[in-house]
């Protein structure tokens, strides 16, 4: 039995994986972490003093995330991240840990399958395109942009080639940001924030006379649980260190 932890616990995330975690026979809920609420540990510290954990589960806040796995990954505890927000700098530390400690870490920034086969489309699309620009819609309460997805989905497009800008005239914006921000390979991306919105992408590529789109759109998170508990499992199996669910989808 894998003994989980949720940090995060009353977030619309994690009541997600909770109830994920208790419906699942092949691991049991050790602790419930948020800074408030009944039933619940206020930090990881005192949690991982009370309880047995094998693997933290993290849905907190981009202003945290870094710190509690930076304890997890010290105190020998495996730690699977949905949180975004990270920066390139942060995941390579979280690595490094990862490894020196022999110590499992997943990060994940979109547990969705279908999330996840949109990035590999788009990955697959990248060979045969020279020009293309991502834009991610979520509600008006996520704090950080871009999202976690479009820049994996950007970082995986980048291995195909240096730039997405073929042919590009020289541009000059008239309002700063209305040409999105530049990410890997000169991909652009566009953030939108709207109520109404859950978790939205979609990735345009184009050349002379066509337009391919890809695309996808999360209305329930009950949909990233299969992936939670994917990841879960295999952070419970394994010490390695993993940046993308895509990298168990075989």
């Amino acid at each position: 039995m894998i003994r989980v932890a949720v940090c995060g616990a009353n977030g619309r995330m994690g009541k997600e994986v909770c109830q994920a975690v208790l419906s699942d026979d092949y691991v049991e809920l050790a602790a419930k972490i948020d800074i408030c609420g009944d039933d619940v540990y206020s930090s990881i510290d005192e949690a991982s003093k009370s309880e047995k954990i094998d693997v933290l589960v993290d849905f907190t806040q981009p202003s945290s995330v870094f710190e509690n796995a930076k304890f997890c990954l010290n105190n020998g505890i495996k730690i699977v991240i949905g949180t975004t927000g990270l920066s390139d700098n942060q995941i390579e530390q979280l690595e490094n840990l990862s490894k020196n400690n022999n110590t499992g870490c997943l990060i994940a920034p979109n547990f969705s399958t279908g999330a996840v086969l949109m990035m590999k489309f788009a990955q697959m699309a990248a060979k045969y395109f020279d020009n293309a620009e991502i834009i991610e819609l979520h509600h008006n309460q996520k704090k950080d942009a871009p999202s976690g997805t479009a820049i994996k989905t950007a970082l995986m497009m980048s291995e195909a080639k240096d730039s997405f800008k073929t042919g590009n005239c020289p541009e000059t914006e008239t309002i700063k940001g209305s040409r999105g921000g530049t990410s890997y390979s000169d991909i652009q991306i566009h953030s939108v924030r709207m109520p109404g919105f859950m978790a939205s992408q979609e990735v345009i590529f184009g050349s002379n006379g066509q337009i391919l789109k890809i695309r996808h759109d999360s209305t329930d998170r009950k949909c990233y649980m299969d992936g939670v508990m994917l990841a879960v499992k295999h952070v419970a199996k394994e010490n390695d260190f993993v940046y993308g669910l895509d990298k168990l989808l075989k």
